[in-house]
């Protein structure tokens, strides 16, 4: 399941528009075929990442290009995040996991929750913004991933969890995103309003 054999380099472009397009849509089609032929299960054929999540992903590409001033750093750093993200899923809609490791979804929803909106409030309020509690609470969600796929996936899903969780709870990469007159502050705030509406949806 946790092959990459096959797929195409970092680097390449996700689309037929050009190098400098990002969907995370189609990165997570791609991601879902490569896996779904693995396991051989077209019941998995629609599971996507819902739009509103897509559009955060878009998002947090962005941002993560004008931080790295790297392409193709932020397209393999997104493309880590949705396959890890849809590995998970599968995982859980396959009731793969354990009642031990149930519990661990458990409190990985709760950290997650209380994450999202912290960062919502930092965003909608002013001068709160603090990046060494952002940054130990995506470190906490880091761990919590890492407990739960154990048994499940292999060390270099692993090393794709590190890479994902590393970058967005560093705490300069935070710095940059929370910066009041900064460049990334529109993109904070349309991540903050999916955020937002996830969280009314009861997703986080």
């Amino acid at each position: 399941m946790d092959s990459d054999s096959g797929e195409q380099s970092e680097g390449e472009p996700v689309t037929a528009s050009g190098p400098d397009v990002f969907s995370s849509k189609s990165l997570a089609l791609q991601a879902q075929k490569k896996i779904l032929s693995k396991i051989a299960s077209k019941t998995m054929a629609n599971m996507l990442i819902d739009d509103t999540s897509s559009e955060i992903f878009d998002e947090l590409y962005k941002v993560t290009r004008e931080h790295t001033h790297n392409k193709k750093e932020a397209h393999k750093i997104m493309k880590d995040l949705i396959k890890v993200a849809i590995k998970i899923g599968i995982l859980y809609r396959h009731n793969q996991f354990s009642q031990d490791e149930l519990v661990i979804v458990e409190k990985l929803r709760k950290k997650l929750n209380q994450t999202a909106m912290t960062i919502v409030s930092f965003c909608e309020v002013e001068y709160t913004f603090d990046r060494n509690v952002l940054s130990k609470l995506l470190h906490e969600c880091k761990d919590l991933v890492h407990e739960l796929v154990q048994r499940h996936l292999t060390p270099r899903t692993h090393g794709r969890i590190n890479h994902v969780f590393n970058h967005f709870a560093d705490v300069e990469f935070l710095s940059t995103l929370y910066s009041l007159d900064g460049d990334c502050r529109p993109n904070l705030k349309r991540m903050c309003e999916g955020i937002n509406k996830l969280l009314d949806e009861k997703v986080l």
